[in-house]
């Protein structure tokens, strides 16, 4: 096992993987820029290391500068989270040709899991279903306009490096393809300095499901289930609940078998997860994510499994030790992304918070580096908070959830608990009827 981890981070995601090390007998080195110097997980690892100034391409995203912290602190390992360099090959690769393990894939399994389009192929010949689309990309107008008229509409243009709803656009009608094919190259370029993109059947009320899946360096594999994260704003999630109220147990048993033969075939090791759309009763693998997932919770809370524990486990070459009959599912779990946003225009709120309280009780878990007196930073990403919420049934499990939400206290910045206040109260969320269009047409349909 290692000594010691370089969590390659910052925020909650990062505190929670210095719990897990700490849980481990495994110490832990803080990276931070100069924005974070006195973030959480930085006072509480055994060292830190300011790795530079607050933009996260000197920072965060500098590869030289984790490298050299690592080494200069003794890491034997490397946690990346999610986010920052998590998926970057490139940095995968430098970090073990340092004599550092990096804690995730292989990088030959992320570089072929980043480009969307190689994706697809690997998956298809992995056995795994996929959306209709064009083969590779689309290069033309004129390419688009075939494809668009041969699949039929609507469709849906992505950009092939992309990720978080950059570089996508959809089109219903001839006359909104080449607008949109135009935009999303634009976006794509500019977001990922890649402008290619390629294009999908637009299904036009599918659930996001997605199923988390660990595999060891011994040939095992299993997955943890299934969660649905139909719940998005602008291709962002928002909220996400396991077990999905949308499956039944055959296609749960489905879609949880196929996914573990892909991986096995792929040779793919640590954790893992496998996106698909589902629409009348068939899914449609769109991506794999080749890391730790923001929502990982909701799986540990119905499953009883630390997913960060068992990559940790895995990196250092241990077996998992179990099979899939050994995994066992006991009730639903929702987790409720809580951003430093305004929560009507969605525009970024950092600043210093006052008054913090965190909801408890059983079957209640908070992960956040906040405290009092805490300077949100305005350089990252807006997510503050994840509350996450166990119950024996969903119905049971939405009661607990609306009372966490009613205790969560955060002052001094706005923040989207009142998003979350107004949507576990709505009927079509109660009912678990909702589709990954529901929220945008909500949100649109309330502010016109």
């Amino acid at each position: 096992m290692f000594d010691k981890i370089l969590i390659a981070n910052r925020g909650e995601i990062a505190l929670r993987i210095h719990r897990a090390c700490r849980e481990m007998g495994i110490k832990t080195v803080a990276v931070h820029s100069t924005a974070d110097h006195d973030a959480m997980h930085v006072r509480l690892a055994d060292e830190s290391v300011c790795i530079g100034p607050p933009p996260a391409r000197d920072s965060y995203l500098n590869k030289a500068a984790i490298i050299a912290a690592a080494t200069i602190t003794n890491a034997d390992a490397i946690h990346p989270g999610y986010g920052f360099l998590s998926e970057n090959a490139d940095f995968a690769q430098m970090v073990e040709e340092h004599g550092i393990c990096f804690i995730g894939p292989t990088a030959e399994h992320i570089r072929m899991m980043g480009d969307k389009i190689t994706a697809k192929h690997a998956a298809h010949e992995a056995g795994l279903p996929c959306v209709p689309g064009s083969d590779g990309a689309v290069e033309t107008e004129a390419q688009a306009q075939e494809l668009a008229h041969s699949m039929g509409y609507p469709v849906l243009i992505k950009a092939t490096a992309g990720g978080g709803g950059k570089g996508m656009k959809h089109a219903h009608t001839p006359d909104q393809l080449i607008d949109a094919f135009r935009t999303a190259r634009s976006e794509a370029k500019a977001a990922f300095g890649n402008s290619e993109v390629y294009m999908e059947k637009y299904l036009l009320a599918p659930r996001h499901i997605e199923i988390q899946i660990l595999a060891d360096n011994h040939g095992a594999v299993v997955h943890l289930g299934e969660r649905d994260c139909s719940l998005q704003r602008r291709h962002q999630k928002v909220l996400e609940e396991a077990p999905s109220p949308a499956l039944n147990a055959d296609a749960r048993e489905r879609i949880g078998r196929v996914a573990c033969a892909a991986i096995r075939k792929l040779g793919y090791r640590n954790a893992g997860t496998l996106e698909f759309l589902y629409e009348n009763g068939e899914f449609y693998f769109i991506e794999m994510n080749t890391r730790l997932q923001v929502e990982h919770p909701v799986t540990e809370a119905i499953c009883g499994i630390d997913i960060v524990r068992e990559q940790i486990r895995i990196a250092a070459g241990a077996p998992l030790g179990y099979e899939q009959s050994d995994v066992r599912f006991s009730g639903h779990a929702i987790e409720c992304r809580i951003n430093a946003e305004d929560p009507q225009t969605f525009a970024p709120s950092p600043g210093r918070i006052g008054g913090f309280h965190t909801p408890g009780g059983l079957g209640v878990r908070v992960d956040s580096g906040l405290y009092s007196g805490y300077q949100v930073p305005p350089h990252y990403d807006s997510m503050i908070a994840k509350l996450i919420v166990h119950g024996g049934s969903r119905n049971e499990c939405l009661m607990r959830l609306r009372r966490a939400l009613g205790e969560f206290v955060i002052e001094g910045v706005k923040t989207t608990i009142p998003l979350h206040n107004w949507l576990v109260n709505e009927a079509d969320f109660i009912n678990g009827d909702y589709d990954i269009h529901w929220l945008q047409k909500m949100v649109d349909r309330s502010a016109g």
